[in-house]
């Protein structure tokens, strides 16, 4: 007994356990286990939540499966049955070498059909009686804008690769930009794999492979259509898969024609009346809505014909042609959206203020003496043109007195509303803001002569005038390369500049600091500072459309859309309204012909912003303001767009403007251009490329918002050096030049590149000397620095891209360059 008495074990509950109900302590089983088939809800905001039974969580899991049941299912109605839509298969070639009609017409034999020799490339439609589907193929040759066109409507993608020559730049440039606009199911098949040496074929294809994951990485396989079971391999996941679809495509209706017929007015042969046949695709159609042709613009509806083909009759597999077309939709003259893109603003709907008898006595003496010089200049023939800055007086001759005075009008507005400011901001000469030329004032008598002072140039000038000839004033070649290579050294120093200084200036000598930057303002904090969004507004932004809440609008014109007569995956006629003659005759077999049903509201001008990360494969600066091509998902326009940082904005929606398009960082460009409602791809590219290789990509991105309030603030940084330091006080010179410059900036804080906040005490002598407070003690070799910021606005220069506008060599640049050379062999393994 006294054994057992010394023995002693702990009670087994007391032992630690963990506790079940801890997550972190839970293992993947247990916690399936528990939930038994449970799905996790989000809870509804602002209702009272109870407690679900267990038959309520399985008929809300039953519901979400129909829901997505109900989805294929619509997905993949509208290719099946006898009046079915053939999904698109866009053949891309990416090597020199490539044939996209031999890769067509093996899959015409994998299918035991007979291929249509005579028909056009992208009218060839395969009708698999096998899996009871039809698919439409659309071949394209080597050139980026019909291969752009081709894959955004495309449900399937056929690479076509080559064994023996690999890819050019051209083609990865093609890769590359399909992979930036979005794109469906990849299928890369391989020709003259039957030419590779048996024992190579396979390190082949593992290269092919290895190239096109790089691009697209759900393509895990290299197709090869050598053989006709290879061919309906194809063919069995192209008609059994379902489409992936484009977010940004699917949201608004478009169609690839099948045939267009034009009707020309009465009035003027170049106008007329276009009836476009194809299968509505992506969202329902209204007639209500606006088309959008490329290269041409928008359009209004005039009718939508409904016009059923059958594939295959009920009973057998003859092709039938059903009756004649019935009218589907006609718009709503009340309801039909509008050509207007831009409001007409009023000039007399001003504020007027009446003046005082003080400031018009002023006025009337200053009035009288202009008017005593000009009658003074008008008796002897005289008179004072503004031209460019190094213009002759041969040339300010031609320049009559109406146009002098509304470009000087448009100067001083450009000036004063959008914010061009002079050169001395850059700190050395040519250093203006970006694109506004200098100007200056002329005087000239009645035959052209220059009156007054002039100079050696301007007299040579008046020798020529009585000479025919005009190209003495035109440059050489060789003075041409020279100042081209100028400029190109000038941007590069201003952007070297601007990185290692950014936007630091020097304050001019000759000019009052307070005259040179009377437009802008100081801010004692960036992001919390108020500022008017609706202050000093330019007039071009009485001509754009604003929306109240855009998130609302976006939803309620897609409920809209629901709605629409013309669904998806009828074969419709649309006949449109006032359309030039050339669109009907870019029509052809061998290009795709795509129009695009726009949402309401997306034909009228707003303030677009959309987000731009820089190409990292183009070295050159790229500057606010210069001209580019941006294709924003299915439209192109000539831009010049104002760059800004893409950062949260703070209380008062400012953001800072950039004068260069920087690396490796992704920044928000801002233009006027019509509305794009939703995220859609954008590529920005130069108006002429700068190789032979095939357009250069400048860079990339996404619509971000459409917002007029925006503010974009352009920042200096005047910069003084410590002349004298005594503890927190320091007198800083170089900042400015006069003791009434050093006044007029007083209020403005202070800070020092080592982080140092102060404020100027008061002026110190009649050279600019400033005496400065700080928050601590300051070093000699730190750098005393000030903070303005003046609002910068886009300029109203956005234009509808179009390919008939460019020259050969622009238009050149979107196709492939030609392959002289033989076969090269394929790439070292």
């Amino acid at each position: 007994m006294a054994k057992k008495e010394e023995t002693f074990h702990h009670r087994a509950s007391l032992k630690q356990k963990h506790k079940s109900f801890k997550r972190r302590f839970a293992t993947k089983n247990s916690m399936r286990d528990k939930a038994k088939g449970r799905t996790q809800r989000a809870s509804v905001k602002g209702k009272v939540q109870r407690k679900h039974s267990r038959a309520d969580r399985r008929n809300a899991v039953r519901t979400e499966q129909r829901k997505k049941r109900e989805q294929i299912v619509l997905n993949t109605r509208i290719f099946s049955g006898r009046h079915r839509a053939p999904k698109m298969v866009a053949v891309i070639p990416l090597c020199a070498d490539t044939d996209t009609t031999e890769i067509v017409r093996r899959l015409y034999a994998g299918a035991e059909e007979e291929f249509p020799e005579n028909a056009a490339k992208t009218q060839r439609v395969l009708n698999v009686q096998r899996f009871k589907q039809t698919v439409r193929f659309v071949e394209v040759k080597r050139n980026l804008l019909d291969i752009l066109d081709a894959a955004a409507v495309a449900d399937y993608m056929v690479l076509g690769i080559s064994a023996q020559v690999e890819v050019d730049a051209f083609g990865e440039q093609c890769l590359a930009a399909i992979q930036n606009q979005g794109h469906a199911a990849v299928f890369p098949v391989a020709q003259g794999l039957d030419l590779v040496p048996v024992k190579r074929r396979g390190e082949v294809r593992k290269s092919l492979q290895s190239f096109v994951q790089h691009f697209f990485p759900d393509a895990d396989r290299v197709f090869s259509v050598d053989t006709d079971t290879e061919a309906l391999s194809i063919l069995r996941m192209v008609t059994s898969q379902v489409p992936r679809g484009i977010k940004w495509r699917d949201a608004r209706p478009y169609m690839l024609a099948e045939s267009v017929e034009f009707e020309p007015s009465s009035e003027d042969a170049e106008i007329g009346r276009l009836a476009i046949t194809g299968y509505v695709r992506g969202a329902n159609l209204s007639a209500n809505r606006l088309i959008h042709i490329p290269n041409h613009g928008d359009f209004q509806i005039e009718c939508i014909y409904n016009v059923p083909v059958a594939v295959e009759a009920a009973h057998g597999s003859a092709i039938e042609e059903d009756d004649e077309p019935v009218v589907l939709d006609r718009p709503d003259a009340a309801l039909q959206d509008s050509l207007l893109a831009a409001n007409e603003p009023d000039q007399l709907a001003n504020e007027q203020t009446w003046p005082e008898d003080e400031e018009m006595a002023g006025w009337e003496a200053q009035m009288a003496q202009m008017e005593d010089e000009e009658r003074r200049a008008t008796a002897d023939g005289e008179r004072v043109v503004r031209v460019p800055r190094g213009m002759s007086s041969y040339q300010a001759a031609w320049i009559p007195d109406e146009d002098s005075e509304e470009g000087s009008e448009e100067d001083s507005d450009d000036d004063s509303m959008m914010g061009n400011d002079d050169d001395s901001e850059m700190g050395s000469d040519a250093e203006s803001d970006d694109d506004e030329e200098e100007y200056e004032e002329l005087r000239i008598d009645a035959n052209g002569r220059p009156v007054g002072n002039t100079n050696g140039a301007s007299v040579a000038d008046a020798s020529e005038i009585g000479d025919d000839d005009d190209d003495a004033d035109m440059p050489t070649a060789e003075e041409d390369l020279v100042q081209l290579r100028a400029y190109l050294a000038e941007r590069e120093k201003q952007n070297r500049d601007d990185t290692q200084f950014p936007d630091e200036i020097d304050t001019p000598m000759d000019t009052a600091a307070r005259q040179r930057f009377a437009r802008y303002r100081g801010l004692q904090s960036f992001r919390t500072s108020p500022w008017d969004p609706y202050e000093n507004l330019p007039l071009d932004y009485a001509r754009i459309f604003q929306f109240e809440n855009l998130r609302r609008t976006q939803a309620r014109i897609q409920r809209m859309s629901e709605d629409a007569a013309a669904r998806v995956g009828t074969h419709v006629r649309i006949v449109l309204r006032a359309v030039p003659a050339q669109a009907a005759a870019d029509f052809s077999g061998d290009r795709p012909f795509v129009v695009y049903g726009l949402l309401q509201y997306e034909h009228q001008m707003s303030v677009m912003h959309f987000t731009v990360m820089r190409n990292d494969e183009y070295t050159a600066p790229v500057r606010s303001k210069d001209p580019l091509v941006v294709h924003m998902g299915f439209r192109r326009y000539n831009v010049q767009p104002l760059f800004s940082q893409h950062l949260r904005a703070g209380s008062n929606g400012v953001h800072k403007f950039e004068r260069f398009l920087k690396p490796g960082v992704v920044s928000v460009a801002t233009v006027f251009a019509p509305i794009q409602l939703g995220a859609v791809p954008v590529s920005l590219y130069l108006p002429s490329s700068v190789d032979a290789s095939g357009p250069t990509l400048v860079g990339t991105g996404t619509t971000l918002d459409v917002n007029p309030a925006r503010i974009l603030a352009k920042r200096i940084v005047l910069t003084g050096a410590p002349f004298k330091i005594h503890k927190r006080g320091a007198v800083v010179r170089f900042m400015f030049f006069s003791p009434d410059d050093v006044n007029w900036f007083k209020p403005v804080q202070l800070h020092t590149k080592y982080g140092r906040i102060g404020h100027i005490s008061e002026s110190l002598g009649t050279h600019g000397y400033m005496k400065c407070i700080f928050d601590g003690p300051i070093k000699q070799m730190d750098t005393v620095c000030m903070n303005l910021y003046k609002r910068v606005f886009p300029k109203w220069n956005t234009t509808l891209w179009s390919e008939h506008q460019q020259d050969d060599e622009q238009r050149l640049q979107w196709t492939a360059p030609v392959d002289t050379e033989s076969k090269t062999e394929f790439m070292e393994l």
